[in-house]
């Protein structure tokens, strides 16, 4: 499976999308280009032919629209008659039409096909001019004429002529053009907003030779089909990686993931991006995708991009929408979580989002304008509760597999389409084999933490088995990898001694708390005389000798020094002074310790370090603070309870982390500053039964 997903990754090329029997049957309407009455793309016909549903229609096999299977079968229809073949084809379709014209005022609006108000009119128009006996006096065209009159409204002719708009996606339902002008306004390849069946009609129109080059490249692609939008090369590569990641195994895709995001990058641009490079036309859904993604790459991106899709209070995926829908006010709300401080336009955006999403879940009317995807309400529903602050990866994962349609996920153009590259059922069988496994190997590391916790008599020292579990489990929310096995066993202990001192200095008096690290320090130097009366201490020791041999077997790595320094220093800090949340900086030096990810002189010395340290230090005090006195409200928003400053902090915080330099520390290193950071937020943000939930569904459910 993970060779089948490599090799589709790596041979994207435009992208793969599924035929639109619409944006075909315009490809079949083409004139022979030599002048002869005959079709320019017969293999146009013979797809068409060769594809008509039992019932008579085209469209979708596997889902009823009845916008999708009226466009398509009678733009199928219109081909066929136009050229006088198949003439039981064309009976059967004109039925079905007829006996299914009913059906459109049952749809939801919001489900309506790709500018089905403005081509679907003139299209029944064309087909009772050809003598094809097709129903269209139906109360519900009258609505479809009054949405179709108020879309162009919106943008008006001499805007459309002028710039790109989202019109231009629909040239074929559109009267009195100014070709002189439009034409100025096509893609480098010749395509009209990447739609087949609008650049179809242009050049029928207008003879364009780059038209046809494009044409003609896509009806050879696809052995005369034509797909709903096409290229979809930005589009399939941003939102594959976004399934990928959600599902847990981008790990297993490391270089492909790499390559696709370069690719994206080089198309980017101050306006953001389109489904296609090169495109001078651009959406926010792509922009938002692709902003989040490249940021959280270490890519430097600026936020000023959104500024293109705001007007007034409110962002829109392209001017002159109509209906503005949930997905890519989703997907900007992602992106305006990954901001830096001082970032205006993405505090507006995620403020906007945040309450037309709640708005879109507090309705009854939980549909998408530009896909049908199994559980989409879920997937915001959780993203509104969870801020990306306090997502955790293993959770997410967890509950996104449930969540993911795989290939039964359908996307709305002109007609319904597929992207193989987005929606694959073997992305969804890897992601369960893997999660499974690696929940079986954290179900066998818990059960020796529990021995350990047994065999040390960590409960005597106040810690309950309770909280054993929920310090195993951040370990495991956050570091997941089955490889990263002992820097969850580091985090877990170094969490676990950490609170067990912190509880015994709370009652020590100071001579007591000297004595502790005094204590410390002789038996590291091998230079105590008296008994050994700290129990805890003998544990700790025992711990961190451990540790420092398992780095050297498996890393090759001496650290045994250094980690006793980093112990020494906390210890000697928080015996002088109450903690400030000192023991996320100590539990960051331990695991990037053990994982030989630094050199302890070299990096901590670093300014970067320095900083990320104090910071990662002053948000976790902070939350420790906020402990006994959390209030949460999901009403007023996603971090209402938390104090500004430690979103303010946070921000710093991931702007160190992400951005890159030539001086920077490895980005793997920063990295466990942001997982510790996180699991702080979480354990802060989160109730108690959400953090029980969380723990059964990621470490002891199995997906099935």
């Amino acid at each position: 499976m993970v060779l089948y997903i490599k090799n589709m990754l790596s041979s994207m090329d435009d992208g793969r999308i599924s035929i639109s029997p619409y944006d075909t049957a315009w490809f079949a309407l083409i004139k022979n280009v030599n002048g002869s009455d005959s079709p320019q793309f017969p293999a146009s016909l013979d797809w068409i032919a060769e594809n008509q549903l039992p019932d008579g229609s085209w469209g979708d096999a596997d889902l009823f629209s009845a916008y999708d299977r009226l466009v398509n079968t009678l733009a199928c229809v219109v081909a066929l008659e136009t050229w006088k073949v198949h003439p039981v084809k064309c009976a059967k379709g004109v039925t079905f039409i007829n006996k299914n014209m009913c059906k459109l005022e049952k749809e939801d609006l919001e489900t309506m096909t790709c500018g089905f108000e403005v081509i679907f009119p003139p299209l029944l128009d064309r087909a009772r001019n050809m003598g094809i006996d097709v129903s269209c006096d139906t109360p519900y065209m009258k609505e479809i004429y009054a949405i179709r009159d108020l879309k162009i409204k919106r943008i008006p002719k001499d805007l459309m002529h002028t710039v790109p708009t989202a019109l231009l996606h629909n040239l074929e339902g559109l009267q009195d053009l100014k070709w002189e002008k439009l034409l100025n306004l096509k893609n480098i390849d010749g395509s009209f907003l990447t739609s087949p069946s609008s650049t179809a009609f242009a050049f029928m129109e207008t003879n364009d030779e780059r038209c046809f080059s494009f044409i003609n490249g896509v009806a050879s692609k696809f052995n005369g089909g034509a797909p709903a939008v096409y290229p979809v090369d930005l589009y399939a590569r941003l939102f594959a990686v976004d399934r990928l990641q959600r599902l847990g195994i981008s790990r297993y895709f490391y270089s492909e993931i790499k390559e696709c995001l370069d690719y994206v990058y080089r198309f980017w641009t101050e306006k953001g991006v389109f489904s296609a490079r090169n495109s001078n036309f651009c959406d926010l859904d792509d922009t938002s995708m692709g902003f989040r993604l490249l940021r959280l790459h270490g890519y430097n991106m600026s936020p000023d991009v959104f500024k293109n899709f705001k007007k007034d209070d409110k962002f829109c995926c392209y001017p002159g929408q109509i209906m503005e829908s949930p997905s890519p006010i989703f997907n900007l709300y992602r992106a305006s979580q990954v901001l830096y401080t001082g970032e205006k336009i993405l505090e507006e955006a995620k403020t906007f989002a945040h309450s037309f999403l709640q708005n879109w879940l507090a309705s009854d009317r939980h549909l998408d304008k530009w896909v049908i995807a199994k559980d989409l309400p879920s997937e915001v529903k959780y993203a509104l509760e969870v801020p990306w602050y306090a997502n955790l990866p293993r959770v997410e994962t967890r509950l996104y597999i449930e969540k993911y349609g795989g290939a039964n996920d359908i996307w709305i153009g002109k007609s319904l389409y597929r992207m193989p590259e987005i929606n694959d059922n073997v992305y969804l069988e890897l992601a369960k084999l893997d999660y499974n496994k690696c929940q079986n190997q954290h179900l066998n590391e818990w059960a020796d933490i529990r021995e350990w916790y047994t065999t040390c008599n960590v409960g005597d020292f106040g810690l309950s088995p309770n909280r054993l579990l929920h310090a195993f489990f951040l370990a495991m929310a956050s570091i997941f990898e089955p490889e990263r096995s002992k820097e969850r066993f580091a985090w877990t202990k170094s969490f676990v001694f950490s609170e067990m001192i912190k509880s015994c200095f709370k009652v020590a008096s100071l001579e007591e708390k000297k004595n502790f690290v005094l204590e410390f320090r002789n038996r590291v130097n091998g230079t105590t005389t008296g008994p050994k009366n700290h129990p805890i201490l003998s544990n700790l020791l025992d711990f961190l000798h451990q540790l420092s041999l398992d780095a050297v077997k498996e890393q090759g790595v001496d650290i045994r020094r250094q980690l006793l320094d980093s112990w020494e220093n906390w210890l000697t800090l928080i015996a002088e002074s109450s903690p400030s949340g000192e023991e996320a900086e100590l539990l960051v030096h331990t695991i990037n310790l053990y994982s030989g990810r630094m050199t302890y002189d070299d990096t901590v010395s670093h300014l970067e370090y320095f900083q990320l340290s104090k910071l990662t230090n002053k948000i976790c005090h902070q939350f420790q603070e906020l402990k006994n006195k959390k209030v949460l409200d999901t009403e007023s928003g996603n971090t209402s309870f938390m104090p500004k400053e430690v979103d303010a902090d946070m921000q710093e915080l991931v702007e160190i982390i992400l951005q890159n330099s030539t001086i920077s520390i490895p980005q793997d290193t920063k990295q466990t500053f942001l997982s510790v950071a996180k699991a702080f937020y979480y354990s802060a943000y989160c109730d108690r039964q959400t953090i029980d939930f969380h723990i059964s569904k990621a470490l002891f459910q199995p997906i099935l």
